[in-house]
């Protein structure tokens, strides 16, 4: 799904509008843990992990990708598409590793790094601004690439995918979740998704499964999360509402109010089965490349 040189602007757009708004940011990572009796000025890495985890399944959902991408102490690790930085900071104090996020969004960066550098894992974790579909690092420099349920915005995944396995070594590993459609999700879903978090392109987990054979990986694993995301899904929805409430109190601004009606209609529709999730892995073919 190749988007013209307009259509990507438009959707980068989109995408940086999204997180520029989101309710969950580097600030407010900070100042619930101050309310909550916390000291911002001294964090270690656990202190964030209540806090810093935009993603479902939590701290579990980090593991399984620690083990389906074989992530060692020793590892290169991308993670694309990393927003503040949860999954990437908790891989690398959990494993050791050595881990490079990329996002589109200059204040998801910049969030990141005030987050790694509080908890004194900036020699460990690095990020930096970039396109995933065209990524800023030369060919074959990491052993895995991660990713939480985040390419639900990018356009192109064959693209997308092909640059996942360009930066990995031969026999490197890919594990990511993502959003998955499922039956029932029909155009109006999908528009309503594209316009109000920027979900331009939700596949079915058997056109995913291609596109990463297309890729070049082997070795495919595919697990539905769906079943498991609702009741999560329904956790957030009231964590958004407490959140607008908080704003709300704290600045008079009832700005997250249309946010936390579109997510109700997200939860509504893995209630119903129409959306879901999944976790893929698979290894990057041993010899050159895939171009």
């Amino acid at each position: 799904m190749a988007l013209t040189e307009e259509g990507t602007f438009v959707m980068h757009d989109q995408v940086t509008h999204f997180y520029d708004t989101h309710p969950i940011t580097a600030a407010q990572v900070l100042a619930k843990i101050g309310e909550t009796g916390g000291d911002p000025e001294s964090l270690t890495p656990p202190d964030l992990f209540d806090h810093d985890q935009d993603h479902y399944g939590h701290l579990a959902a980090n593991d399984a990708l620690i083990e389906a991408a074989g992530i060692a102490s020793n590892s290169q690790v991308l993670d694309i598409c990393a927003g503040i930085g949860g999954p990437a900071r908790y891989v690398a104090w959990k494993s050791g590793a050595e881990v490079t996020g990329v996002d589109l969004t200059e204040s998801r960066c910049h969030g990141a790094r005030e987050l790694s550098g509080r908890v004194g894992l900036a020699g460990t974790t690095r990020f930096s601004c970039g396109d995933a579909q065209s990524l800023p690092f030369a060919t074959g420099v990491f052993d895995a690439v991660i990713s939480q349920e985040a390419w639900l915005h990018v356009p192109d995944k064959p693209a997308l995918l092909g640059e996942a396995a360009r930066v990995l070594r031969p026999d490197g590993r890919l594990a990511f979740t993502d959003w998955i459609a499922g039956p029932g999700f029909d155009d109006t879903d999908r528009k309503m998704m594209a316009r109000t978090f920027a979900a331009v392109y939700v596949p079915v987990p058997d056109a995913y499964r291609q596109m990463l054979e297309t890729a070049g990986f082997r070795d495919i694993a595919v697990t539905d999360l769906s079943a498991a995301r609702v009741p999560v899904l329904q956790e957030r929805l009231a964590m958004y509402e407490r959140l607008r409430a908080e704003t709300l109190a704290r600045t008079g601004e009832d700005r997250d109010r249309d946010y936390c009606e579109h997510y109700a209609r997200f939860v509504h529709l893995a209630e119903i089965g129409a959306i879901g999730g999944a976790r893929f892995s698979g290894v990057q073919h041993t010899g050159e490349t895939p171009v």
